[in-house]
């Protein structure tokens, strides 16, 4: 029998794991499961469903018949804004009549209706980091590995975490990747000049987030071992990339590198696998081979409408493990259409297997509940 005390160090035996941990870690590995993992993206939609008849009172997970997760997250790192420890204290700093122009926690201004912060997409004036002055004195302090706050419920996260592995599921680390942390940092344009204007001050942001990262991963790592990185990147637009690939090797890669090496160093178990899954939006293609240099097995959610198709792209890369690729507009054109393109898709990448199917980005308010069950049903029917 296996000592539940020695999950942290070793794998449990297959038939003492989480069932849906059990296939969550085939699908990574890319190995024949009996079916397709049901899971979603997420959702702009579920104001304009409750008018249709949907119950925010019930779990999603039920009324749509999700798995359980099979994994669990670890934070404290990011995810769409640097980890900011404190965050900026968030407040309205000037009236514009109809807006009014807000600091919000991640140190951007931001322009907002009058008393409305959801259902629109907000004006961003301003991002923290203009220059070394703007970093010294507003930023990098927030970026203190060795802050105790940081760490207060460290006990009862690493408890869950304990908890999480001695049952077999996959311990994923998520952390803000460097262009998306660069970006809430300085702003998805002036980042762009500074990448060629400003190249230290690129570094000297990028050495804060390695140590952040690293130090507070450290300290994960002495109560259980990492099965995943989960890097939130968005470098692409529906063009493709938006620096180039030398600028992602210079300034990127190192530290991701760097960070890679290390965390694979400290693992309790150090034969565990340490699978390296990056998330962008737009049209990821050019980026694959790139990604690949530092060991990424796993990429999400390939946006169809920026040229993303996850049939040819599982042809193309056999050992990429694929999450996405359901074109979220064919959801609101009709039964026949969802069919088309989910008979398209589903046979062939169960097939194969590595693949959850699930909308490259959250549902549209424009897609109507029925429509989206109907579309839930027919994962189920092909998906296994």
């Amino acid at each position: 029998m296996h000592d539940p005390s020695e999950s942290i160090l070793t794998l449990p035996p297959r038939d003492q794991m989480d069932e849906h941990a059990r296939r969550l870690r085939d699908t990574y590995a890319i190995r024949p499961t009996d079916r397709l993992i049901r899971r979603e993206f997420g959702y702009y939609s579920l104001q304009a469903w409750e008018a249709q008849g949907l119950s925010l009172d019930e779990p999603l997970a039920q009324q749509f018949r999700y798995d359980p997760p099979g994994f669990h997250a670890l934070g404290g790192l990011g995810w769409c804004e640097a980890a900011f420890e404190p965050v900026f204290e968030t407040k309205v700093i000037e009236d514009r009549g109809d807006y009014e122009l807000e600091l919000d926690h991640a140190g951007r201004h931001v322009l907002y209706f009058k008393g409305r912060r959801d259902g629109f997409m907000p004006e961003y004036v301003a991002h923290p980091v203009q220059d070394q002055t703007t970093w010294e004195r507003d930023v990098v302090w927030r970026m203190d590995p060795t802050s105790p706050a940081r760490y207060a419920e460290l006990e009862t996260q690493m408890a869950a975490a304990r908890e999480a592995a001695r049952r077999g599921l996959m311990v994923s680390q998520r952390v803000i990747g460097g262009y998306m942390y660069l970006r809430s940092l300085i702003g998805p344009e002036r980042l762009l000049y500074a990448f060629h204007d400003q190249p230290e001050l690129i570094h000297t942001c990028m050495e804060a987030w390695l140590s952040l990262a690293d130090t507070v991963i450290a300290k994960h790592q002495e109560h259980v071992t990492l099965d995943e990185l989960f890097l939130a990147e968005d470098i692409c637009y529906n063009g493709g990339a938006l620096i180039s690939p030398r600028m992602m090797r210079t300034f990127l890669l190192p530290y991701y590198q760097q960070l890679i090496d290390n965390v694979r160093r400290r693992q309790l178990d150090p034969a565990r696998h340490l699978y390296i899954q990056i998330d962008t939006d737009g049209n990821a293609l050019p980026v694959i081979p790139i990604y690949r240099e530092i060991g990424m097995d796993a990429m999400s959610p390939f946006e169809v409408a920026a040229g993303c198709d996850v049939v040819e792209i599982g042809r193309r890369y056999p050992e990429l493990a694929i999450f996405g690729g359901i074109d979220k507009r064919v959801l609101a054109q009709g039964r026949a259409a969802i069919d088309a393109h989910l008979e398209r898709i589903l046979p062939t990448m169960r097939q194969r297997g590595g693949y959850i199917p699930t909308c490259d980005h959250g549902v549209p308010a424009e897609v109507p509940l029925d429509d989206y069950r109907y579309y839930r049903q027919r994962c189920i029917e092909l998906g296994g």
